[in-house]
C-alpha cells in the first residue's frame, strides 16, 4: 500500500475453511482494515473474530447496521448462497470478492455480474490460480495456444460432495484455459462418472474454441496421488507447468531456428539421426515462480489486487464476465457428461 493511503474497510462473510483463510489474510494485509467476520453460526464467527481482533456479526443486515463504513466484502459461503449474500452488498455499492464458482448457474452468475455493472461496483471472482506466479509467468508470454492439456487430480477429501468435481475442482482450470485461449468456446465433449458421491467424481472434457485451440482437461477427486499440471503448445513455444511442485519450463521455437533448420535439412536428405540426442538440440528455460514483493501466497496477491481495484476504480483481474464464462463452461461440461452416459449390459462386461 502506498504511503498516505487509508486501508479499505473489509468484512469476511463465512467462517468455514476458506473463510478462515480469508480472515487471516485480511487481518495481515496492510491495505485492509478487517472490521468483522459474518456467519449465521455466530459462535464460529466469534472464535475467528477474537483470534484476529475484529467483531462478529450473524448476518449481512447486522453487518450493514453496525458497520455502515464497510467498503468491501469477501463472500466465502457455500455457492448456493452467493447470490443471496452478494446481491444486497453490490446493490449498495459495496465491492465483493466472491469465492469460486461465482454462482451455481450461469443465469445467477450473470445476475451478479450485471448488478455490479449497474451499480458501478467491483466484483471479483476468487479464482486464485490466476495469481499463481507460474501461471502469471505463462500469461505474460502472450502465447497463442493451439493445444492445452490440464490435469487436476487428488485423493478424496470428503469435502464439497454436494457438488460434482467439475464445479469443485475443474472450475479452476476452466477459468485458466478460457483466459489463455482468448477465444469464444465453440464446442464441448465430456465424459465422467460418479464413484462415491451423487455427482461426477471423475471427468475428462475436451473444449474446442473458435480460434481452433483445443483444451483437454481431466479432473478427479478419486486419485491415489495429487497432480496439478498444465502443458501448453503454441506455434512459438511449449510450456510445462507443475502447480504442485511449483516448477515449470518453457521451450521456445524461435530460440533454436538455426538448429531446427539444419535438422530439417538432414531429415530431408535421409540422414540417419538415431544417435542424436533430441534434448541437446533445444534450450529449456525455467519459468519464474516469484511472487510480487509483499505477497507470500496467492490469497495475499488476490486480496491486494481486489483492494487496489476498489481504491482506484480499476477493473478486477477476474471480473464478473470471467466468472460467468467459467460457470457456463462448467454447465456445458456437466450436460455433456449426462448426454454421453454409457449404460453397459452387465452380462457383457469382462472381468
Amino acid at each position: 500500500m502506498n504511503q498516505g493511503q487509508n486501508p479499505i474497510n473489509v468484512a469476511v462473510i463465512g467462517s468455514g475453511r476458506m473463510g478462515g483463510h480469508h480472515v487471516r489474510t485480511a487481518a495481515k494485509v496492510s491495505s485492509s482494515n478487517l472490521l468483522a467476520v459474518v456467519d449465521v453460526d455466530i459462535a464460529k464467527a466469534k472464535v475467528l473474530a477474537d483470534q484476529y481482533g475484529c467483531d462478529a456479526c450473524k448476518d449481512v443486515p447486522e453487518l450493514l447496521s453496525r458497520f455502515p463504513q464497510v467498503q468491501a466484502c469477501i463472500v466465502s459461503v457455500p455457492t448456493v448462497f452467493h447470490v443471496a449474500v452478494a446481491q444486497p452488498l453490490l446493490a449498495k455499492g459495496i465491492a465483493c470478492l466472491v469465492e469460486k464458482p461465482l454462482a451455481p448457474t450461469p443465469q445467477e452468475a450473470q445476475k451478479l455480474s450485471d448488478l455490479a455493472t449497474t451499480h458501478n461496483t467491483v466484483l471479483q471472482v476468487g479464482h486464485t490460480e490466476r495469481f499463481n506466479p507460474g501461471l502469471r509467468s505463462v500469461a505474460a508470454l502472450n502465447l497463442k495456444p493451439r493445444f492445452m492439456d490440464v490435469q487436476r487430480v487428488s485423493p478424496m477429501t470428503f469435502r464439497s460432495l454436494d457438488i460434482g468435481v467439475v464445479m469443485d475442482m475443474m472450475i479452476h482450470d476452466l477459468d485458466i484455459v478460457l483466459h489463455l485461449a482468448g477465444s469464444k468456446l465453440k464446442n464441448v465433449h465430456a465424459v465422467g462418472t460418479s464413484i462415491i458421491s451423487e455427482h461426477e467424481d471423475i471427468c475428462n472434457a475436451r473444449l474446442i474454441f473458435e480460434s481452433g485451440c483445443v483444451a483437454n482437461i481431466t479432473a478427479s477427486r478419486m486419485a491415489l496421488t495429487t497432480e496439478r499440471r498444465m502443458r501448453l503448445f503454441s506455434e512459438d513455444a511449449f510450456v510445462n507447468l507443475d502447480y504442485a511442485t511449483r516448477s515449470g519450463i518453457i521451450v521456445r521455437k524461435s530460440a533454436h531456428t538455426d538448429q531446427l533448420d539444419e535438422i530439417r535439412e538432414l531429415v530431408t536428405c535421409g540422414k540417419d539421426l538415431s544417435d542424436m540426442k533430441y534434448t541437446d538440440l533445444v534450450g529449456v528455460e525455467p519459468l519464474s515462480f516469484d511472487l510480487p514483493e509483499g505477497h507470500e501466497d496467492q490469497l495475499t496477491a488476490q486480496l491486494d489486487c481486489f483492494l487496489e481495484s476498489v481504491r482506484e476504480g480499476k477493473p478486477a483481474v477476474v471480473d464478473g464476465d470471467a466468472g460467468v464464462a467459467a460457470v457456463q463452461a462448467a454447465k456445458w461440461i456437466v450436460q455433456s457428461i449426462h448426454e454421453n452416459q454409457w449404460q453397459a449390459d452387465p452380462t457383457s462386461v469382462a472381468y
